[in-house]
């Protein structure tokens, strides 16, 4: 008869899985380019918008830190709100890319490349 049939059966479940998670990640890379996350400094003076995959999108300073003397300290908050902006998007990314292991029958917390 003809052994290793069922091999082949798996073979082809495998591609179709490995063709949905390259469709899926493909989406995925699209809607973290949509999806927004904002992180801010100095108790909310300053926040930084960006989307999942960490660019950048706006930058929101309320008018009080601006002052001669504290120049260092405005920039120093500035940079903070950016960095957590930056952090915050690459959470969120992790959390979506999570749900898309998790979709495939994968551990949430497996690396997916991205």
């Amino acid at each position: 008869m003809m052994k290793g049939l069922g091999g082949m059966a798996d073979m082809a479940k495998m591609m179709k899985a490995a063709q949905e998670m390259q469709t899926k990640m493909t989406q995925l890379q699209e809607d973290l380019k949509s999806i927004m996350v904002t992180g801010q400094s100095g108790g909310g003076l300053v926040k930084a918008t960006a989307t999942a995959k960490g660019e950048l999108t706006a930058l929101d300073i309320d008018p009080s830190i601006f002052s001669a003397e504290d120049k260092e300290v405005a920039e120093d908050l500035i940079l903070a709100a950016i960095k957590d902006a930056q952090i915050q998007a690459q959470a969120r990314a992790k959390e979506e890319m999570g749900k898309i292991a998790e979709s495939m029958g994968l551990p949430r917390d497996m690396d997916l490349p991205m």
